[in-house]
This record gives C-alpha cells, structure tokens and sequence, in this order.
C-alpha cells in the first residue's frame, strides 16, 4: 500500500490537532477519568477527522480506508490510549454498519451529526452474559404498532456515560441466533435508558465506560439499519474495521514507548556503563521495532485488499491478536528497562502498560482470534464447523 502526499496531509492535520488539543490535556483527564468528549469530537469533526471514509452527502471526506488508516496511526501519537479508543468507537466501531446500510433518513439523523462532532456515539454488543460469544446477547426489542420496545443492558459500552446514541445489536426475532438480531440506532436520551454505573478499570482511565439498562424503551422501527434479521451479519462486518482500528492504532504508541525506553537507557547508568550499552537491551529494542514493521505490514497488506473489496476477516483477525500480544511484549519488555521507574504510577510506559493489556481482550479476545483463523483454515474440530 503507497501513500499519497495527500495521505501525508491528512497525517499532518491529525498530528497538529493532537499536539495543540489533546496533548497537553491528557494527564488532567487521566486523573479526572473522563475526558471531555463533546468538545473533543466537535474539534476532530470541524477538522473533518470524523468522517474520512464516510459519505459526502453527509459530511464525511468520502476516502476509501487507506485514508482512515492512516489517520488511525497517527491517534497513536496521543498520549494515552483511552482518547484514540473513544476516537474509534465513534469512526470504526459504532458507525460502519449505519453509513454503509441505513436509509437516508437515519444516516441525516444520526451519522451527519456523528461526522460533525455534534453527537457522541457508543457501540452496544456486549452484555453481562456475552461478549465474545455475540449469539449470546439477550436484550431484546419486540414490535409494537411501529416502534421496538427494547428491554435488557449493555456492558463495557465505551463513550456510554456521554454518548447521544448507541449502535445497538438486538434480538428482534425468536429464530436461529445468527439470523434473528437486529442493529437499531438508539438515542440514550430517551426514556426507559439508564446509566447503572461507570465502571472503575485498572486502564484507559479518561475513557468512560458504562453499563446500561433498558426498561421497556421505546424507538421508532425506522431506527433500524438496514434489514431485520442481518444485525449479526453487520456486526462481524463492522468487527472488521474495528479489528483493523485496533491493531493499527498500536503502532506508533508501541514505537513511542520504544523511542522514549531508548533514550531513558541510554541516559540511565549502572556498572559504569549506559542500560542501552549493554547487548541485551540494544538486541531486544531491535527485535521489538522489527515486530512492530511485520505488524504494520501486515496491517497495511489487509487494509489494501479491503480496499478493494476483500472480505479480510482472516487478516483483520491476525492483525488484532497480533496487536494485542505485541502490545503486551512491548509494554512489558520497555517496562522492565525503566528499573524502578517503569513502576511508577505516572510514567508513559507504566500507563501503556496498564491502557494496552485491552487489546487482547477488546473487540473480541485473543481466543476468539485465534478460533476464528482456525475455523478459516479448516483446522476447527468438526463440531465447531456445524
């Protein structure tokens, strides 16, 4: 995949407003656990960072995803990973499905004011009783004359304290789990909706995350995208660019951590000599760099065949789990060089630590990666291939 001067331009816009808006505000809303996400997304919005690859006729730039991808890599030069991840909920995550099969009315309804930065949107998949195991979900939405009442909740719903609305995946029929759900666009402003409680983890602090109920809420069918029935579908669809969004933000936080664990030990002394001089620590920063060049080849390799129309489930699943574990090996390893002050609370390599170990878990855990390439493959015991 060859990047354009244009794709350099959209990196160096990203850049810039990272440097001036979000930067400099980072550790207040680390320790303050929200970041102000009204005020931030109208910021991105107004710098057409919202809707790089969304239609034109509602506001979005209208670029195919090469263009979203390398915007994405650059929101890892923030320095958190709590702010990109709330970024991405409302570009990759809560959005695809409605810009590709909403109606009309519904994208000028909830997806313009999303590209605009007017509206806050979260992702509603994950429940109590399954997250991985997107079958599972039990919150319901029954007809009634021409709305849905919808009744049940939502777990780890990042953006959910601040969100207007939510993508929320339903079952809306009583017939097989793959075929009987439904994604609706559902303003959380509206009656019957409750925030149960923000939840307290041990990582990605200014990103609020939220458990939500559902007591008999009432939306009008037409807030359903697309057809009833396909929201599965269009959830394992959406989960393509959200994988391909999480492996791709790792990047330049992963070198960032790097870079700065480079310097740390070429400053820090002991036994007369620099950390950095001594083989172990110079060999091991080579080896973490070139994984994180095969990542993002691999990434890039995905994202050009999504681009052209491929169905990358087998790549995006690869490029996730090997994101989320080299997260990890890299957090881990540079953490380990910082002696003593890796583990201090406030150090860059302490917070990537505690922020990157959700990769692996996020969006679909390493597990469940690893059993969708094996069902790919054809190497799945037979009576997961039923």
């Amino acid at each position: 995949m060859l990047f354009t001067p244009e794709h350099e331009a959209l990196r160096q816009t990203v850049r810039t407003l990272v440097e001036r808006e979000i930067n400099p505000y980072v550790d207040d809303w680390e320790a303050a656990e929200l970041f102000p996400a009204h005020e931030v997304f109208k910021k991105l919005g107004q710098a057409g960072l919202l809707g790089v690859h969304k239609p034109v006729e509602h506001g979005g730039m209208g670029l195919d995803y090469s263009y979203a991808t390398a915007m994405t890599e650059e929101l890892g030069l923030i320095r958190c990973g709590a702010v990109p991840m709330a970024i991405g909920v409302q570009t990759d995550m809560a959005t695809p499905a409605l810009a590709r099969y909403g109606s009309q009315e519904l994208k000028r309804e909830f997806l313009a004011p999303a590209i605009a930065g007017d509206a806050v949107a979260c992702i509603g998949v994950s429940e109590p009783g399954a997250g991985s195991d997107v079958a599972s979900i039990k919150t319901t939405a029954r007809k009634n004359g021409g709305d849905y009442v919808i009744d049940g909740g939502k777990l780890w719903t990042t953006n959910g304290v601040q969100a207007d609305w939510m993508c929320l995946l339903a079952n809306t029929g009583e017939g097989p789990v793959h075929r009987n759900k439904t994604l609706i666009c559902l303003p959380l402003k509206t009656k019957g909706v409750s925030v149960a409680r923000k939840l307290k983890k041990i990582g990605m602090f200014a990103s609020d995350t939220a458990q939500i109920h559902f007591d008999g809420v009432r939306v009008p069918q037409r807030y359903r995208v697309g057809e009833e029935g396909q929201g599965f579908v269009y959830q394992m669809q959406q989960f393509q660019e959200e994988r391909l969004w999480g492996a791709t933000s790792g990047l330049k936080a992963m070198e960032a951590v790097i870079e700065e664990t480079i310097e740390y030990t070429r400053e820090r002394k002991a036994f007369g000599q620099s950390i950095l001089d001594n083989q172990v620590v110079h060999f091991r920063m080579a080896e973490l760099q070139t994984e994180v060049e095969a990542l993002r080849s691999l990434i890039y390799r995905a994202v050009e065949d999504y681009v052209g129309g491929a169905d990358v489930t087998r790549l995006a699943s690869m490029a996730k789990l090997k994101g989320g574990r080299l997260m990890r090996e890299v957090a881990d390893a540079c953490l380990q060089y910082w002696g003593g002050m890796g583990y201090v609370w406030e150090n860059r390599v302490s917070r990537f630590y505690r922020d990157g170990r959700l990769m692996s878990i996020g969006g679909g855990a390493d597990e469940v990666m690893l059993q969708i390439i094996c069902k790919l493959m054809g190497t799945l015991p037979s009576r997961r291939n039923r």
